[in-house]
C-alpha cells in the first residue's frame, strides 16, 4: 500500500514498507541528504526533522506514523532567494566543525525559534540537549542560535 508523505511542501508518493524508517524513506527514495544517520536509537539527533513543526527523530519514526503529517527538512529551508535565517546565522558564526549533526539541530533551532523567539541562553542549551555534537563547536551553535532568533524577530 502506498504511502503519502508532505516533504518540504510537496506531496510524495511511497511504495516502500510503511515501517521504513522516515530517514531511509527521505534520503534513499527522496533523495533529501540532510538527515543524517547517527545512531539509529534516537540518541544522537543527527536525523532530525520536523513533523507539522515539532522535531522528530526518522530513525526510529516509520513512515507510516507521518503519513498527512508536513515533514520540514533542512533542503526546506533554503529558497531561490538563498538560506533561511537560521542556515544564514550558522554559516556566519561558522557554527559547525564536520558537520554530521548540523541538520538536525538547524531543524530543532526552528521548533526551538518557532515557539520562543526570544530564547535565554539557558533555554538554548536545554533545546541542544538531546543532540550529541563531539566537535567542540557548542559556543558557536549558540550564538548561531542567538543571532537567528534576533534576525528573525527583525523580519530577516
Amino acid at each position: 500500500m502506498p504511502v503519502k508523505l508532505m516533504v518540504n511542501g510537496k506531496v510524495r508518493q511511497l511504495t516502500t514498507d510503511p515501517a521504513t524508517a522516515l530517514i531511509f524513506a527521505l534520503r534513499n527514495e527522496l533523495n533529501l541528504m540532510g538527515a543524517k544517520l547517527g545512531c539509529g536509537s534516537a540518541q544522537c539527533g543527527s536525523c532530525v526533522v520536523l513533523a507539522d513543526g515539532e522535531p522528530i527523530y526518522s530513525c526510529t519514526t516509520p513512515i507510516a506514523d507521518v503519513a498527512g503529517k508536513q515533514i520540514e527538512t533542512t533542503e526546506g529551508l533554503f529558497t531561490k532567494e538563498g538560506p533561511h535565517p537560521i542556515q544564514q546565522a550558522f554559516l556566519e558564526e561558522n557554527a559547525a566543525q564536520c558537520g554530521y549533526c548540523l541538520s538536525g539541530i538547524i531543524m530543532r533551532t526552528k521548533a526551538l525559534l518557532h515557539d520562543d523567539p526570544a530564547p535565554a541562553r539557558q533555554a538554548i542549551k536545554e533545546a541542544l540537549d538531546p543532540h550529541l555534537c563531539r566537535c567542540g563547536a557548542h559556543p558557536r551553535i549558540i550564538r548561531a542560535i542567538e543571532r537567528a532568533a534576533t534576525a528573525l524577530r527583525e523580519g530577516a
